[in-house]
């Protein structure tokens, strides 16, 4: 900018204003991010001294969102826009779609995706109902350490169906690999995984890959997409299917929704997809163009041919988290995840240090499980009380003999001092056993 104006400085800009109304000093600190910014400023306009933070995970995330996703995606073009029964009178809202289906195949290593489903949930029943089509076999098998939400909506569809879900519990918050063998045989028509799983650890699928394969069946992985910025993609590790929910992807948290779920699959697949897909095309004058591809959904076509009575998708929740994906470019995503891996290890080492004991030995993307010396909902109950602390999720209401348990999380939005604030809390609450 300086040598545009031809000016050597910035003091040499402003030279012709006296010195006496100069009052703004050029000395400035080097550049910050949007998020210290932001954080800076949220303190000093603070009327309270208290310093809240959430360390609850558990498939739902607390991530920075850049200002500019709020100020596009909320322009009235996008958040007026309705389902687009003509959907070439829809040019913007179907190309930002065709936008977000390229950023979910390039993050799951995938050929073709949707324009979304509702949530992870109903994007793994999703997946689950696929496999059966395309097997043609009634039964799938699930590790227990999938999302239990995610494996409720699983077994709710599953049941309306008449069709059987067979879960391998964890062992040890891991998936038990030799239990998932000896559960597939001929009749299984995929095997659904999460990686990481919902306890935070992270695994090699292809073996079981392998195996699937071998005995005709599929293997569907859900995972959280920001973990695809340093991990193998669902596709390295051989899946058929990926799924997830995207909700991390520039989406606030927000009482349980609505966010999106996304879902993407091999080429041979593309039709058993549920939903609509968006494609590109040109029209009679050479001008590029989009076009709702496939439409297999019962507003389109007939019921009985429908893949999913699925009626609709996320498409402003789509729309920010392909804004989100863009503003963070392919080297921002990897710092991203890279990020959270560090800022977990450090949490690992600090709870070690203090002598909670840790009962994953594998290795944990950005969350992992705590054993306290008291019931985990006491402990969480109470430093919320006393602190505005969110320590983290008792382990009890979701599996037997877990009592102790407690779920905790990390992400870009704490730092270390964060940590230790929070380690210092649960030893405080341990003493007191």
């Amino acid at each position: 900018m300086l040598q545009v104006c031809g000016v050597s400085s910035i003091e040499a800009l402003f030279a012709d204003i006296p010195a006496s109304l100069r009052t703004a000093s050029f000395n400035l600190p080097p550049g910050r991010t949007e998020q210290e910014i932001t954080g800076t400023a949220a303190a000093w306009i603070s009327h309270t001294a208290v310093h809240s933070r959430s360390f609850i995970g558990a498939g739902y995330y607390d991530h920075f969102i850049p200002a500019a996703v709020d100020a596009l995606a909320n322009r009235s073009e996008f958040v007026t826009a309705y389902t687009p029964y003509q959907p070439e009178c829809a040019q913007g809202t179907l190309q930002a779609l065709f936008e977000y289906q390229t950023a979910i195949c390039r993050l799951t290593g995938m050929d073709a995706a949707n324009a979304s489903l509702y949530d992870g949930g109903s994007a793994l029943a999703e997946a689950g109902m696929m496999a059966l089509r395309i097997t043609k076999r009634n039964k799938v098998v699930v590790t227990g350490d999938v999302n239990p939400l995610h494996r409720r909506i699983l077994e709710t569809y599953f049941r309306t169906l008449g069709s059987d879900v067979v879960t391998v519990p964890a062992k040890n918050h891991a998936p038990d690999l030799a239990a998932l063998a000896a559960a597939i045989d001929d009749k299984t028509a995929a095997v659904l995984v999460q990686n990481p799983d919902f306890y935070g650890g992270i695994h090699d699928f292809a073996p079981l890959a392998d195996l699937a394969h071998k005995t005709g069946a599929l293997l569907v992985m859900s995972c959280y997409p920001i973990a695809l910025g340093m991990l193998k993609t669902p596709a390295e590790h051989g899946a058929d299917i990926a799924v997830g929910d995207g909700q991390s992807l520039g989406n606030p948290l927000s009482f349980g929704g609505p966010y999106l779920g996304y879902i993407a699959t091999r080429r041979q697949y593309i039709r058993q997809l549920p939903g609509r897909i968006i494609g590109e095309t040109v029209d009679t004058q050479g001008r590029r163009g989009f076009v709702l591809t496939l439409q297999a959904r019962e507003q389109h076509i007939r019921r009985e041919k429908a893949t999913s009575n699925i009626c609709s998708n996320q498409s402003l929740c789509a729309l920010r988290a392909v804004i989100y994906l863009s503003l963070l470019g392919k080297q921002g995503f990897v710092e991203l995840a890279e990020r959270l891996y560090r800022t977990t290890a450090y949490a690992r080492q600090q709870f070690q240090a203090a002598g909670f004991p840790l009962p994953q030995t594998g290795p944990v993307f950005n969350e992992f499980v705590v054993t306290l010396p008291r019931p985990a909902a006491r402990v969480v109950s109470r430093l919320h009380l006393v602190s505005q602390l969110s320590v983290g999720l008792p382990l009890a209401a979701l599996s037997a003999g877990t009592e102790h348990n407690l779920l905790v999380s990390f992400t870009e939005q704490h730092d270390r001092a964060d940590i230790d604030t929070l380690i210092a809390a649960l030893a405080e609450q341990a003493a007191k056993a």
